[in-house]
């Protein structure tokens, strides 16, 4: 493998690797290589970014790598946070929000061996519109992070308590829809249900 292409598939393993980041030592094992080929490569890719005044840069943190955007663009990065609240949740993001919802704790990992695919960006959006939360870590190897549902999940479907959940789609009865079955409700449009104005959940 070219150094150029073991960079390359660096910078794509950080950023598959989102919020958790990755390791020299695990880098190595993937790109079947020893860590001070990665520990150089990351530090080359590192510059590049940097010098290059790309949008990304990569940190090192907590012992490995991750991939985070540059603090100069953080108001843009604020804006966008803040402009998706008037859209409906994407498929990807209801079937996510779904899985965590009915299996709570559960890692990013977990969600992602579920649905076949990554699953990172639609954790960042329910995230930004609190609908989820990190609840701890997952006694595994690199602590993951476990994900669980928010008050403000309970609020936008109208739930007293988790208890309230309709079983799972393939439980329902014939014509019943299922809660994540794609209502396309903004947070902008949501309403409380009419007996959770108490505040209590």
């Amino acid at each position: 493998m070219n150094y150029s292409r073991m960079k390359s598939i660096i910078e794509g393993l950080l950023f598959a690797a989102g919020e958790e980041g990755l390791t020299a030592k695990q880098l190595a094992d993937v790109l079947e290589t020893d860590v001070y080929a990665v520990q150089s490569a990351v530090a080359d890719l590192k510059r590049e970014l940097e010098e290059g005044g790309r949008g990304v840069r990569i940190a090192e943190v907590a012992g490995g790598y991750q991939m985070t955007t540059c603090a100069d663009h953080a108001e843009y990065i604020r804006r966008l946070a803040r402009s998706p609240q008037r859209a409906p949740l994407s498929q990807a993001a209801l079937e996510t929000l779904a899985i965590i919802a009915y299996r709570q704790p559960i890692t990013r990992v977990e969600i992602e061996q579920i649905r076949g695919v990554s699953s990172e960006r639609a954790i960042q959006t329910l995230l930004s519109r609190q609908l989820i939360e990190e609840v701890g870590r997952a006694d595994a190897v690199g602590r993951p992070i476990l994900y669980g549902t928010t008050k403000r999940f309970l609020e936008y479907f109208g739930l007293r308590d988790l208890s309230e959940l309709p079983p799972p789609e393939e439980d329902l009865p014939d014509g019943e829809k299922p809660l994540f079955d794609v209502e396309q409700m903004t947070i902008d449009e949501w309403k409380p249900h009419e007996d959770s104005g108490n505040g209590e959940h």
